[in-house]
């Protein structure tokens, strides 16, 4: 069995819990990252992985950790690193704790890209939904990236937040391009249950407004130099190569409370009880794949990117389904102009990202 080339570390540790935050994250103590990352580490040792493309380290918030517990972080993934063939090492981080010290500790070991939390550039927007930083605190933290080495910077956007309007969007998106990063991610705002938005009964945009804010995103990123590759990314230049690992369906190695992995012929997904990981419980859920299920996840995921996209022959090889006796439904599609064809090979548009579900359905 060939071993994953990518892996996922999960920090879930935040100074603070934004109100529209879903996601697997605990309040930051200290007493209670010193045993984490003891217990990350032997997750890490019982994979016996081997030869890695990409890393990605993500949250909560990993720049949340002290100094010593951050080098403490980089150093227990620093061996992964080593490889020739080694390519991309992202750490997500919020400008806020992103101090010049971090940095600098990223640089020396390894990290050549930064996903920044910015979600907004209107300071009242931030406060509203709990963030604790400023615009003036993204700037100065892009600058010291730059300063420090590492320019290869994507910057997460959230669209439809509370008092956010198509003006202050735009002006989000220009602001952003005038930092001089290189890679762009838009995620509309989706309410959960248990987040304070929630509790606050916020209505979120309907999908409407929501489809005319991805439009204003995508004609001036275009302008920009901007390719849109992913529904919900876009690349000056260099791609997530890291995120391609799961828009291929290939596999990879998901460490940390709550993350997910692909090994061989298994889905599986860690507890998100920290209890349970201390005690080196990690996973909860198992997922035995079949041919079936492999095909299914094949098309739900490389339909996202056009740098992934469908290979025909690579389709009828690997999972005995001939997406020929579909052509009809194919040039339906391709006339529509929510996919493109070419070679053998189908990828998505524009207009197909904005309906993918629709798309998947017909072609599983």
């Amino acid at each position: 069995m060939n071993k994953p080339f990518s892996l996922y570390v999960h920090i879930p540790f935040c100074e603070k819990i934004c109100d529209y935050c879903d996601f697997i994250k605990l309040q930051y103590f200290r007493k209670f990252a010193i045993p984490y990352l003891e217990a990350l580490e032997k997750e890490l040792e019982s994979y016996d992985i081997g030869m890695l493309y990409t890393i990605y380290v993500g949250g909560g918030t990993p720049t949340a950790l002290e100094d010593d517990l951050f080098e403490k972080l980089l150093k227990m993934l620093f061996p992964y690193t080593q490889q020739k063939c080694f390519v991309e090492y992202t750490v997500e981080a919020n400008p806020e704790s992103l101090s010049e010290t971090k940095i600098k500790l990223m640089k020396q070991y390894g990290v050549n890209r930064v996903s920044l939390g910015v979600q907004s550039t209107d300071d009242r927007i931030l406060e509203a939904i709990n963030r604790h930083h400023t615009f003036k605190q993204v700037k100065e933290a892009v600058s010291l990236l730059k300063e420090n080495g590492i320019d290869n910077i994507n910057a997460d956007l959230i669209l439809g937040l509370p008092h956010a309007s198509k003006e202050l969007f735009k002006k989000d998106l220009e602001n952003i391009v005038d930092l001089g990063v290189n890679h762009i991610s838009c995620y509309s705002l989706t309410v959960h249950p248990h987040t304070v938005l929630f509790n606050k009964k916020f209505k979120p945009i309907d999908d409407d407004d929501m489809r005319e804010l991805y439009d204003i995103a995508h004609e001036y990123l275009k302008s920009k130099g901007f390719a849109h590759y992913e529904v919900s990314n876009w690349a000056e230049s260099n791609a997530s190569l890291h995120n391609i690992t799961y828009w291929r369906n290939q596999q990879y190695y998901g460490c940390g409370l709550g993350a997910s992995g692909y090994i061989g012929d298994i889905r599986y997904k860690n507890t998100v009880n920290l209890d349970k990981y201390l005690k080196h419980e990690y996973v909860e859920e198992r997922e035995v794949l079949t041919k079936r299920d492999k095909y299914v996840y094949e098309i739900m995921l490389a339909l996202r990117s056009v740098h992934a996209g469908l290979t025909l022959s690579h389709i009828k090889e690997e999972y005995d389904v001939d997406l020929y006796e579909k052509w009809d439904v194919i040039e339906e599609l391709i006339k529509e102009e929510l996919i493109m064809y070419h070679a053998g090979e189908i990828a998505i548009t524009y207009e197909g990202m904005m309906v993918l579900d629709q798309i998947i359905l017909k072609l599983i």
